[in-house]
C-alpha cells in the first residue's frame, strides 16, 4: 500500500482496497454521483456523502505529502535533516504536526532571536539553558560576548534570553501541549470593544464567557463579526501560572543555580511574547474553520430539504409577487412551465382596488382553469393573502393558495438567464413566474439562483465563500442526480449539473433539442456536439427519456446494465426476488448483488421520483391574524428554515413564528434538523407566547408530542 493510499484509509476508514478502487476511477474521470450510483461494487457501497469525505481526504492527503516532501527538501538545504527528524516529519499525519516540526527549522522575519543569533550569542544561550552557573558567574560569561555587535553585558543575558524564549515557543512538544490546554479547559472571554453600542445587537455577548470546547458555532461567527466591527474583543484565557510552573518544572535542570532566574524570565517571555499569541491565532483558525464547516453544513442541509420540495405537477398555476404602490404581479403557467398569461392587480394600499383585482382574477382563473396559487412572502404578501381569502369567502371558488419563499426571485429576473428565458417580459412579471416555477419544480426553478441569495443561510457572509460555494454545488449536483433529469424538458441551468456534463455539454444538449426534436433514446445523446463515450458513460444513467423507445430509458437503470435488465425481466418477476436468490441470479447475470437490488428497485417504479415519499406542499384558503391568535392555541404550518438555535415556521402571519430548539422535542437534541427539515408541514404547533406589536410568536412541538 502507498503512502497516499494509507493516508486517506486512515482518514475515512473505508478498506484500503476500496481506497484504491475509488482513486482509479476518479483519476480515470468519473464524477461522485457516478461512482456512488453505478460502482457500488467497487466502494463497498459507499455513498455520496462518504464519497465527498474521501474527496477531501484525497485532497488533503495530497497535499500533506507535497508539503512534507518541501520541508524535508528546505531542511536538507540547511544542513539540519536528521535520520530521527526525517522519521517524525514522514509520520506526521496532520498539516499542524507537520508545521510545529519545521518551525524551529523555518526562516522568519527578523526577531528578536534572530538579531541574537546574528551577534553570535547561541553559545551564551547554550550555557544559560543548562542553568549551571551562578548568577554572577554567567553575567560574567556575557562580558566575553561584548564587542562590535554587543554594546554591553545586559545586551549579551538579553540575547541569550530572547534566543531561549524562541527556542521555547518553537518547540512541538510545548506547543502541542498548550494547543491542548487551550481547547480543552481554555475560556473564551468577550468584553466589549471600543465602538461597543448597546444597540448593536452585541449586548448578549458583551461579557460573555464560554469554554472553547463548547461554544457552539453560531455563536463564536457573532461574536468574531462583533470583532470585526469593533463591536467586541476577545481573548482565549488560561491557568497561565499552572502552565509556567509546569514549564520551570521539566525545563529547569535540577541542579541549576542561581542563574536559573534569567532562563525562568526568558520561558515566561516566550510564552507571553511568542507561544501563546500563536496558538492563540491557532486556536481562532480552528474554531473557524469548526464554524464555518457547521455553518455551511447547516446551508447545505436546508438547501437540500428545499430542493427536495415535491413538485406540484400536472396543474395549471399562478405565481403572485406582491407589492403595494406597483400592484401585485401575476404569472400563469400550464403543467409544463409554459407561460400562459400574466397581469397586474392593485389589491394593496395604496390604491386598494379590490373590485378591480377582483374582476381580473376570476377572469384568468376561469379563462386558465387555475388550480392553485403560489404567492411570494415579501412585501404586502399578509394583506394579498388577505385578498385571497376575502376572494374565497365572497366568490365561493375555492382558489387554494400557498405561500412561496421569493427570496432570490428579483436576482433571477435581473439575471442574464432571466432575461433569456423571458427577455420580452418586464423583470417584475419574471419574479411572479420564478414564483409560480418554484411551487411547480422547485429544484427546476431553484438551481437557476445562487443558494446564498435563497435565504436559508445562516451567517453565510461571514464564512470561508470558496468552501461554501463548494458545498452548496456539491448539494445540487447530488440531488440533481439522484433525482434524474427529464431530458427533453430540462433546461440548461439542470442539465449543467448531471453527471459528466457541465455548462457547456448542457447547452449543446439544448440546442439540439430545438434543430432536432425530442430524444427518442439515450443514445442519441451521442449525436450531441462534444458528447462523447466518457461524458455518456458518466450521464446517461441520471437521464430520462419519459416517452422514449425503450421503458429502461426512464429508470436510473445505466445503459452498461441494459443486457442484465432485459435478460433479468425475460426470465424473472423482479419483484418477486427473495434475498436469497440475489446472489445467483446476479452471477447469473454477470452484474453483482447491489448493481441487481438497484436494477429491480428501478424496473419496480418507472420514472420514480424520491421527492414523491417527501409529504406534498399544503394549502390555504383562508388567513390567520395575529391579533387574533392566543397563547395555547394549537396550530398548523411549515418550516421555512432551520438554525442552530431552532426553526422558523410559517403559521399564516406577516411575520414567520420561532421553536426553540429547547421546544422541538422532548428528548435532548443536538440540531435543529434531527426532528425537522425545510418545508416540513408540521400540522399540531402550540402556541407560548404572541407579541402582537413586534409581530412576534414563540411555539412549541413539545406539548404535541406529550399527546
Amino acid at each position: 500500500m502507498d503512502e497516499l493510499t494509507s493516508l486517506v484509509a486512515d482518514k475515512t476508514k473505508i478498506p484500503a482496497s476500496a481506497v484504491s478502487n475509488i482513486l482509479a476511477l476518479i483519476q480515470d474521470g468519473a464524477t461522485i454521483p457516478f461512482i456512488a450510483r453505478y460502482r457500488k461494487e467497487a466502494t463497498g457501497g459507499a455513498s455520496e456523502e462518504q464519497l465527498r469525505a474521501f474527496g477531501e481526504a484525497y485532497a488533503f492527503s495530497q497535499r500533506l505529502l507535497v508539503r512534507k516532501a518541501d520541508i524535508l527538501r528546505l531542511i536538507q538545504e540547511r544542513g539540519r535533516l536528521d535520520p530521527d527528524l526525517r522519521n517524525k516529519v514522514q509520520a506526521a499525519r496532520t498539516m499542524t504536526e507537520l508545521e510545529d516540526l519545521y518551525r524551529p527549522y523555518k526562516e522568519k522575519k527578523s526577531t528578536r532571536a534572530g538579531q541574537a543569533l546574528a551577534q553570535g550569542l547561541e553559545p551564551l544561550a547554550d550555557i544559560l539553558q543548562k542553568a549551571s552557573l551562578t548568577a554572577g558567574e554567567f553575567q560574567a560569561r556575557g562580558m566575553d560576548f561584548v564587542g562590535k555587535e554587543v554594546a554591553d553585558g545586559d545586551q549579551a543575558v538579553q540575547g541569550a534570553q530572547d534566543i531561549i524564549a524562541e527556542r521555547f515557543s518553537d518547540d512541538p512538544r510545548e506547543r502541542k501541549i498548550l494547543r491542548e490546554q487551550m481547547l480543552g479547559q481554555g475560556v473564551l472571554e468577550v468584553k466589549k470593544g471600543k465602538e461597543f453600542d448597546p444597540q448593536a445587537g452585541y449586548a448578549l455577548h458583551a461579557q460573555a464567557r464560554e469554554k472553547v470546547c463548547s461554544i457552539p458555532s453560531h455563536r463564536y461567527l457573532a461574536i468574531m463579526r462583533g470583532v470585526r466591527e469593533k463591536q467586541l474583543r476577545v481573548k482565549v484565557t488560561i491557568d497561565e501560572d499552572r502552565f509556567l510552573d509546569n514549564v520551570f518544572k521539566h525545563n529547569i535542570p535540577r541542579q541549576a543555580k542561581s542563574s536559573e532566574q534569567y532562563l525562568r524570565t526568558a520561558y515566561q517571555d516566550g510564552f507571553k511574547r511568542l507561544l501563546f499569541p500563536s496558538v492563540e491565532r491557532e486556536i481562532h483558525a480552528q474554531l473557524k474553520e469548526q464554524a464555518d464547516r457547521q455553518a455551511i453544513s447547516v446551508f447545505g442541509r436546508n438547501l437540500g430539504q428545499l430542493l427536495m420540495t415535491p413538485p406540484v405537477s400536472g396543474q395549471v398555476l399562478m405565481g403572485v409577487d406582491p407589492a403595494y404602490r406597483t400592484g401585485c404581479k401575476l404569472a400563469v403557467i400550464d403543467a409544463q412551465g409554459k407561460l400562459l398569461d400574466y397581469a397586474v392587480i392593485y389589491p394593496t394600499a395604496p390604491q386598494k382596488d379590490y373590485q378591480g383585482a377582483k374582476k381580473t382574477v376570476l377572469d384568468v382563473v376561469q379563462r386558465h382553469g387555475i388550480q392553485a396559487v403560489a404567492i411570494g412572502n415579501g412585501t404586502a404578501s399578509r394583506e394579498t393573502q388577505e385578498f385571497f381569502a376575502a376572494l374565497n369567502r365572497e366568490s365561493g371558488c375555492k382558489l387554494k393558495y400557498t405561500v412561496v419563499s421569493e427570496a432570490g426571485a428579483s436576482v433571477y429576473s435581473a439575471s442574464k438567464l432571466g432575461q433569456k428565458e423571458y427577455p420580452k417580459l418586464d423583470v417584475t412579471v419574471r419574479g411572479a413566474v420564478s414564483i409560480a416555477q418554484r411551487l411547480r419544480d422547485p429544484m427546476a426553478e431553484l438551481i437557476k439562483i445562487d443558494p446564498k441569495s435563497l435565504g436559508i443561510g445562516q451567517y453565510q457572509h461571514d464564512v470561508d465563500q470558496k468552501l461554501l460555494e463548494h458545498k452548496l454545488h456539491e448539494t445540487i449536483e447530488d440531488l440533481v442526480n439522484q433525482v434524474g433529469v427529464d431530458i427533453n424538458s430540462a433546461s440548461a441551468a439542470l442539465l449543467g449539473y448531471v453527471s459528466g456534463l457541465g455548462p457547456k455539454l448542457a447547452h449543446n444538449i439544448v440546442s439540439w433539442r430545438k434543430e432536432q426534436g425530442a430524444f427518442l433514446s439515450k443514445k442519441d445523446l451521442l449525436r450531441v456536439k462534444g458528447l462523447g463515450p466518457k461524458a455518456f458513460e458518466q450521464c446517461a444513467g441520471f437521464v430520462r427519456i419519459r416517452d422514449g423507445r425503450d421503458v429502461l430509458d426512464n429508470t436510473g437503470i445505466h445503459p452498461e446494465s441494459y443486457t442484465a435488465a432485459t435478460r433479468l425481466r425475460a426470465k424473472y418477476e423482479p419483484h418477486q426476488l427473495g434475498q436469497g436468490e440475489l446472489a445467483a441470479v446476479a452471477e447469473e447475470l454477470g452484474i453483482g448483488v447491489q448493481t441487481l437490488q438497484d436494477i429491480v428497485f428501478e424496473l419496480q417504479k418507472p420514472g420514480f421520483d424520491p421527492r414523491q415519499e417527501v409529504p406534498a406542499t399544503p394549502f390555504r384558503d383562508d388567513i390567520r391574524d395575529i391579533e387574533a391568535l392566543r397563547e395555547g392555541e394549537v396550530v398548523s404550518g411549515v418550516v421555512r428554515s432551520i438554525v442552530d438555535f431552532g426553526a422558523f415556521v410559517d403559521i399564516g402571519l406577516k411575520n414567520d413564528g420561532l421553536i426553540h430548539i429547547s421546544e422541538l422535542s422532548l428528548r435532548r437534541i443536538a440540531h435543529p434538523m434531527e426532528v425537522l427539515s425545510v418545508n416540513q408541514y408540521l400540522p399540531r404547533i402550540r402556541v407560548l407566547t404572541v407579541d402582537a406589536g413586534k409581530g412576534r410568536v414563540s411555539l412549541s412541538l413539545k406539548e404535541e408530542a406529550r399527546g
